[in-house]
């Protein structure tokens, strides 16, 4: 995953959104490796590399990931499709709308 791409998501992240969480997002990407968000309580990390116990792990390309945060395309579908496949509260995967609008 480009700089770019992690700095978009620092930037459009909405501490609001993430109030009173305390979660793990793992995102393996079939085209740029293993990264991990960590919210906890209004405040974003982003780590390369796998975390020991995600709250939920998503395996997607990047591509797949810019539409659903864009919302060119729901999780849902993208789920449906087999562009995305989720394991653990998958029902975080609904919160990245929120926790980076516009993205």
């Amino acid at each position: 995953m480009s700089d770019t791409t992690l700095d978009k998501l620092h930037a459009r992240f909405d501490p609001q959104a993430a109030r009173g969480m305390d979660e793990v997002f793992q995102f393996h990407f079939s085209d740029a490796g293993d990264y991990h968000l960590v919210v906890r309580d209004g405040e974003l990390e982003i780590h390369e590399g796998a975390h020991e116990e995600p709250s939920v792990s998503l395996s997607l390309s990047t591509d797949t990931l810019k539409g659903v945060m864009r919302g060119e395309i729901s999780g849902m579908s993208a789920f449906m499709s087999g562009r995305l496949k989720a394991t653990g509260n998958v029902m975080l995967a609904t919160r990245l709308g929120s926790l980076f609008p516009g993205a």
